[in-house]
């Protein structure tokens, strides 16, 4: 049964969420991975589902498409692969534009994929995804997510260790600060040190930490996230030295985190999830500051532990002692100004 709506019309520009259709594991060991799992019952995700989330109750104004893999060129040169999805996702954005689809603005803004490691070879990669974008390509998310202990990210194990602190990666990186690009770092709690040193190398480039540097409970780190909690909190306290970085405050409904609402049936309530997942998004409005945060969705992904109702009101709950102004930046405005979103 749906929760009341907390607080519903709160204007929200959801900063996060991903797109894709069909997505199919071959192995079966992959497939029952618990990230599987949890998003078995998205194997498509497009704009009418998207549409049926935000039109759940809360005032979503507009959202931003976040980079998955999805529908990549099929042929040409392999670099310029990844920048068949932002022709796709614009395209997504052009049909909510018009209209048709209700008042919200889908996927106003574009973060794709571009290799860094092609060094000052992905400058063309980047002007094309611009080219691409209609004015709405605004960045771009390399993850660097790893672990030693391949259980942790089961079928997203895709690189190794160190991404963020290789030379041809970083040739690759400057070129963003310069074309006006945002980057978005994807990554583990144990690797926050390599964001930390990524930021302080470009101090002028716009980054986002995505899901708060993704504390994990899973694998060797099963029952470990009141014991690495300090750890944690003060990496991002370093992080936020740098004025450039700004992060996410979302995430925490995945497999990797495993908090004891993930895959909990019957689904937990939003007030525990806000127990659940506040001390870390508080941490970080503490460290930050509200204009420096924003709240996401992380959907469908973050379905594996909430419907998109309840996980917008466990931020709420998390929210309520803050301003109004607070309110306006964590849910709307920081979004807007990382990202310059036209939402005319």
């Amino acid at each position: 049964m749906q929760e009341t709506i907390l607080d519903p019309d709160l204007p929200i520009v959801d900063p996060h969420h991903h797109l894709w259709d069909n997505r199919t594991y071959a192995a079966p060991e992959v497939d029952a991975h618990p990230f599987m799992t949890a998003i078995k019952p998205a194997r498509r995700y497009l704009l009418d589902e998207l549409r049926g989330d935000t039109e759940s109750g809360h005032n979503i104004v507009a959202t931003v498409f976040v980079e998955c893999g999805a529908y990549y060129k099929g042929g040409g040169s392999p670099d310029l692969k990844p920048v068949g999805e932002t022709e796709f996702v614009n395209g997504v954005a052009a049909m909510s534009a018009s209209g048709m689809y209700g008042p919200f603005r889908a996927c106003a803004g574009i973060v794709s994929k571009a290799d860094l490691l092609l060094g000052d070879a992905v400058k063309p990669v980047l002007e094309a995804h611009i080219r691409a974008g209609g004015g709405r390509f605004k960045g771009i998310r390399n993850s660097a997510s790893f672990d030693d202990d391949k259980d942790v990210l089961g079928p997203l194990n895709r690189v190794e260790a160190g991404l963020y602190r290789d030379a041809t990666f970083r040739r690759g990186f400057r070129h963003l600060g310069e074309m006006g690009l945002s980057f978005d770092a994807w990554l583990l709690e144990p690797q926050l040190p390599d964001v930390i040193d990524l930021a302080r190398a470009f101090p002028d480039t716009t980054l986002v930490l995505d899901h708060v540097g993704t504390p994990l409970g899973r694998g060797v780190y099963t029952g470990k996230l009141p014991e690495r909690f300090d750890i944690w909190r003060d990496n991002i306290r370093e992080l936020a030295k740098s004025p450039k970085v700004v992060v996410k405050l979302g995430g925490l409904a995945m497999a990797f985190c495993n908090f004891p609402s993930f895959l909990a049936e019957p689904r937990a309530p939003s007030e525990q999830l806000a127990m659940e997942w506040g001390p870390y998004i508080e941490t970080c409005i503490e460290a930050f500051g509200p204009d420096r945060c924003m709240f996401e969705s992380n959907f469908p992904v973050d379905m594996g532990s909430c419907s998109y109702a309840t996980l917008w009101n466990a931020f709420k709950h998390i929210a309520r002692g803050a301003s109004a102004t607070e309110k306006a930046a964590l849910f709307s405005g920081t979004a807007t100004k990382v990202y310059s979103l036209d939402l005319t």
